[in-house]
């Protein structure tokens, strides 16, 4: 059953692909879960189809999109049908809380990064963008409007830190040259990948530009690609192991 969107992208209609395209990376992985420390009991909000999930402690998940929750594989937990902004449990109920790329999806950031605290007696992981990195990465030449439209979805790194704890690191997450995980900075020195629509449908970042503008920086991308000016500007980076982007994890401590 499909049902009501939260939060500013509609997932239950647009988020089909997830699974299969966003794969969770090991070694962004291994970051993450190094973050959680030696917490026994993890609850992840905006869980979606499960990517970075641990699988050697005991989780709880939180999705409110039915077709994000319908997209966890077999050996994940299935995900409770709730939000960050009411998380049905009491306070200080887990060792940590983990929220990997879904704070700018939420209604009520502020409430629902203090929930993250209520309900953590130890770490908070967030993983996350900042918005004021986006230009690093080429694709603001070919989409300035996907760029703009998320500079301004993403929450302030600043201001989700306070939120999170009283000690807190922001650490500048490098992405591998052959990450799995395919938001759009994955592919830094794979440029083709994003001419494929099935790539671009996981990336929610799309649904906010219209028809238009995606279809002039797909063609502009393409014929850049043909001609051999894409690789000019920018064809050092298929050597490049990793790209120090906009990815962000956010480690805070009570």
């Amino acid at each position: 059953m499909i049902g009501t969107p939260v939060g500013d992208f509609d997932y239950e209609t647009e988020g089909q692909g997830y699974a299969s395209q966003r794969r969770p990376d090991p070694r962004i992985a291994a970051l993450i879960h190094t973050a959680l420390g030696d917490a026994r009991t993890v609850l992840n909000v905006g869980a979606g189809a499960g990517s970075y999930e641990p699988t050697d402690r005991y989780v709880v998940a939180l999705e409110p999109s039915a077709r994000m929750r319908g997209q966890r594989p077999a050996t994940a937990v299935p995900a409770l049908n709730a939000a960050a902004e009411s998380i049905p449990f009491d306070d200080i109920a887990f060792d940590a809380v983990m929220a990997t790329v879904t704070v700018h999806q939420w209604a009520d950031t502020a409430r629902g990064l203090a929930e993250l605290r209520r309900v953590a007696r130890g770490p908070v992981v967030v993983l996350t963008f900042d918005g004021a990195a986006l230009d690093r990465f080429w694709l603001a030449e070919y989409a300035p409007e996907l760029i703009a439209v998320e500079r301004r979805r993403y929450p302030v790194i600043s201001t989700i830190a306070e939120a999170i704890g009283t000690e807190v690191s922001v650490i500048e997450v490098p992405i591998p040259v052959d990450c799995v995980d395919g938001f759009t900075e994955a592919y830094y020195a794979r440029p083709e990948r994003l001419l494929d629509p099935a790539v671009r449908a996981a990336q929610s970042a799309w649904g906010f530009v219209d028809e238009a503008a995606t279809a002039r920086a797909v063609e502009r991308l393409r014929g850049d690609l043909d001609s051999g000016v894409w690789e000019a500007r920018h064809g050092h980076l298929r050597a490049q192991p990793t790209f120090n982007g906009s990815l962000r994890l956010i480690v805070g401590q009570p």
